[in-house]
């Protein structure tokens, strides 16, 4: 490379020589030699796209699109987190400064209580939590502390697609299982709870090399609450095989029709090889806050602080001691019919409903979940009727469909197929991705292009 490089300069300087050239051909030199240098660490190879930056840039280019990809609420705050957030920034200055590298103290406090009760543990706030930059950090930090080069990762797909990426950042490679619906009737809507693990297959994946299980539940981007007994399963093998699980748990308090979250630390034997994840942007309604954390037993937990010290070191103070109030005024309330937890998914419940009816009337087959912020829904009718949409002849349909759908009817989702591995889109590619997270105005913003859609259809 350098021989090349030297070849390039010399090339270029040559009309130079013989004049008072010796600081340009030293310039020429290093600049030439820097360029010709490969700049990217390796890691980052393969990984440089995101849909998230695509499809919004997509959407920002074409007037009036409505918003149904990205996963953050159009709406307020519980009133008590926005006024916990403004007594943090107007009362004690000191909440201005750094606090505790893993924690602000009254936060891991309070979540190591809250959360001990589910878990049936006795959580220590200095060795059983860290608080992260978002349930995003928290992640990243896992996958860092404990996943070394050549280790396997099993990822359930369809899922949240930052996992396949932190996997490969860290060194490991990735080993994908995938939830399947079972056959229904005809005319009878799915449901999340109808996609399953094929057991025999699941096991087929834990080998020698298997590092770490990602769990994902409530799912992103199925809504899908896995079952006591689907998590049973998980356990047994993760033992058998001396993994360690990763649970992100980030959507644990929206739980519709009665449906049970279970965090697969609270079974025996789990809590000692399970990191369990959650996010006070998804628990509050507050994405921007960036405040995550993981809880685990210290073995685990003091590799992932190794991994926080040496980076990201410090948590903005003052939203951490926001999260903090929130959850002691939940802890005070919890159960109860004044509870958050209890109201919001009631809420959250009817936007579901109101976008189940109106994708329905334009005939879409929406995936009823049963918790998050999100559903699937079935394109197949459409890629029957209009198949060849422009784009890549490679590219997956449903990609192809977003970018139709945001161009001509003004409504942003998001393609199935980025939430899965590559071999396998193909068996994703008719279904889109809604978030229901919004406003009573924005559900009807989207009644009004559904309604014109429907209009267009009608012979």
């Amino acid at each position: 490379m350098f021989r090349n490089a030297t070849a390039i300069c010399l090339h270029l300087v040559g009309p130079l020589r013989g004049k008072k050239s010796g600081a340009s051909l030293t310039r020429c030199l290093h600049q030439t030699l820097t360029m010709a240098k490969r700049l990217q660490a390796r890691r980052l190879d393969g990984i440089d796209h995101s849909p998230w930056v695509e499809f919004v840039k997509l959407a920002s280019e074409e007037a009036d699109v409505v918003n149904f990809g990205e996963g953050f609420p159009d709406f307020s705050p519980p009133e008590f987190a926005v006024e916990a957030f403004q007594h943090a920034v107007s009362g004690d200055f000191m909440l201005n400064q750094y606090t505790k590298a893993f924690g602000y103290p009254p936060l891991t406090k309070i979540l190591a209580s809250f959360f001990g009760k589910f878990l049936g543990q006795e959580i220590d706030p200095l060795k059983n939590v860290l608080v992260t930059v978002g349930a995003y950090g928290a992640l990243f930090t896992a996958f860092q502390a404990l996943v070394d080069e050549g280790d396997e990762v099993i990822i359930v797909e369809p899922f949240f697609y930052c996992y396949e990426p932190m996997t490969l950042m860290a060194g490991g490679r990735p080993v994908f299982v995938s939830l399947k619906p079972s056959p229904i009737q005809k005319g009878e809507p799915d449901s999340s709870s109808n996609w399953q693990l094929d057991p025999t297959e699941l096991a087929s994946k834990f080998t020698s090399r298997t590092k770490a299980f990602i769990l994902n539940t409530p799912n992103n981007p199925l809504g899908k609450v896995f079952s006591r007994e689907e998590l049973e399963l998980v356990a047994s093998l993760c033992q058998q095989h001396d993994v360690v699980c990763i649970t992100d748990e980030v959507y644990q308090w929206l739980v519709f029709d009665g449906f049970q979250h279970i965090s697969i630390a609270s079974l025996p034997g789990m809590w000692e090889r399970t990191l369990t994840i959650g996010s006070a942007g998804k628990t509050f309604s507050v994405t921007g806050w960036k405040v995550g954390w993981v809880l685990g037993p210290d073995r685990l937990m003091k590799h992932l602080r190794t991994v926080h010290q040496n980076s990201i070191d410090q948590c903005a103070t003052q939203c951490q001691a926001a999260v903090a109030q929130s959850f002691e005024r939940e802890q005070l309330h919890f159960g109860q019919p004044s509870s958050y937890f209890v109201q919001f998914p009631q809420y959250i419940q009817r936007c579901r409903d109101h976008m189940i009816q109106s994708l329905q009337s334009v005939g879409l087959r929406p995936v009823i979940p049963q918790a998050s912020y999100f559903l699937i829904t079935d394109i197949s009718d459409f890629k029957n009727k209009m198949p060849d949409l422009p784009g890549a002849a490679d590219e997956p349909y449903d990609r192809r469909f977003v970018k139709w759908m945001i161009k001509n009817k003004g409504l942003m989702a998001i393609p199935v197929s980025t939430f899965v591995s590559v071999p396998h889109q193909k068996f994703f590619d008719h279904y889109i991705r809604f978030c229901f997270v919004k406003d009573e105005s924005t559900l009807r913003a989207m009644d009004q292009k559904l309604q014109k859609w429907k209009a267009e259809l009608m012979p």
